[in-house]
């Protein structure tokens, strides 16, 4: 398998010809570029979320509005705790929002579905007592997706894109963190779900297999072309994996601006134009908004 995929203009934008935008805030970062502007697969539109504590109610996000093409890959980047995480768990149906709604495919998301799957950073996401291809077909077979043998089959075809038919048999204490990540990508794909979700996947591991795993992961996006929904604090991270970068300001999270990163990949990173980039974003994510900073705390 190619490790470094190719990088191209925003999926949704190069597909159809469309003018690809640069970086734009606030209500412009929210506004149609054209009247030819196709439909988006997902749409989080004025979504504000709360979680309850102990001693209050904390909002995480605030009216978030974002449109998500069909097989971008969307980051959402922000600092910790701005909800970037809560955000991705109601966009996966685990957490209704209190204001707003959220949008996939047309219809209104009420709850969790195969339509959606996690990858999560945790490496024990895999049930230890199934091998590598038991754990990938299971959601196929659990949810009526697919038969035995069907489900296996998909399940190995997949296993092979992620580069472990070596290891199909072997249970998940046999496999390195960097592997198990690989087995819980390869278990979302095998479900050809409409969105990935991904909350920081690759936190966990160190410099060298992060690497790979962003490689990995971009090869896979150009050879499949899924609709990848990616949340990282790192913003070098989110300028080579994304296409599209949503900033989200600190708690509670609110959209900060949006950033098209097509023109970057891996072998960027050390580039002026990369180190640009991210000190742009830098200067956008902390720098003080006088709209925000005029708000009460909620």
């Amino acid at each position: 398998m190619t490790l470094v995929a190719k990088r191209d203009a925003p999926a949704a934008t190069q597909q159809r010809g469309l003018p690809v935008p640069g970086f734009r805030y606030g209500e412009e970062a929210r506004a149609p570029q054209a009247a030819s502007m196709p439909t988006p697969l997902l749409r989080i539109a004025g979504v504000s979320l709360e979680y309850r504590t102990p001693e209050r109610v904390i909002r995480a996000t605030h009216r978030v509005d974002i449109d998500v093409y069909e097989a971008d890959r969307f980051v959402l980047l922000g600092p910790s705790g701005c909800g970037k995480s809560t955000l991705l768990k109601a966009v996966a149906g685990f957490i209704p929002p209190i204001e707003g709604e959220i949008i996939l495919d047309g219809r209104p998301v009420r709850g969790p579905g195969p339509d959606r799957i996690v990858v999560f950073q945790e490496f024990d996401q895999l049930p230890p007592w199934k091998t590598v291809v038991q754990n990938v077909a299971f959601p196929l077979r659990a949810s009526g997706t697919l038969g035995r043998r069907e489900a296996e089959a998909r399940a190995r075809h997949t296993i092979d894109k992620v580069g472990l038919s070596r290891f199909a048999d072997s249970y998940p204490h046999q496999l390195s963190g960097g592997m198990k990540q690989r087995v819980a990508i390869a278990r979302a794909l095998a479900m050809q779900p409409k969105v990935l979700l991904m909350d920081e996947p690759f936190a966990a591991l160190d410099a060298l297999t992060r690497r790979k795993m962003q490689e990995e992961l971009l090869a896979l996006w150009d050879e499949i072309r899924f609709t990848l929904l990616f949340v990282t604090h790192s913003i070098e991270e989110a300028l080579a994996v994304g296409n599209r970068v949503a900033l989200l300001s600190a708690h509670p999270g609110r959209v900060r601006g949006e950033f098209n990163s097509h023109e970057f990949d891996l072998t960027s990173v050390g580039s002026s134009a990369f180190q640009a980039a991210v000190q742009r974003l830098h200067r956008r994510l902390f720098d003080a908004d006088p709209e925000t900073a005029a708000r009460p705390a909620l």
